[in-house]
């Protein structure tokens, strides 16, 4: 049974920073997403298996950096330059099949982690 257990998420000002953690039961192609009230679920980052090849949403590039270590089997988000629009509700997603660049589309996952708040104040 795939298991995966965010955590990291809190209470944040404008402008600083966050890195949450999935911890995963094994290793996988793995993703992060986002869903703020009211909206829809939206991609973030995405990377391989391998850890080498990372892919990002427009809204976050440059501020957001995905990365993992495979020797614990845990995938990474740090966020930085956060914004009051970033507030959501962040989940990890994994799927057995590596795929180059990343899949962006949620129903390319089959396992989700339960997700950790992420609230930026103004």
């Amino acid at each position: 049974q795939v298991q995966l257990v965010e955590s990291g998420g809190g209470l944040v000002q404008a402008g600083g920073s966050l890195r949450l953690s999935c911890a995963a039961s094994g290793r996988y192609a793995m993703g992060w997403f986002r869903q703020a009230p009211g909206k829809e679920r939206e991609f973030v980052a995405g990377i391989t298996r391998s850890g080498i090849t990372t892919y990002y949403a427009y809204s976050v590039k440059g501020r957001f950096t995905i990365s993992r270590d495979n020797a614990k089997n845990t995938m990474y988000l740090q966020m930085n330059s956060l914004k009051p629009e970033d507030t959501a509700v962040y989940y990890c997603a994994a799927r057995d099949t590596n795929s180059i660049p990343p899949q962006r589309s949620e129903y390319e996952y089959a396992y989700w982690g339960q997700g950790t708040q992420v609230t930026v104040s103004s």
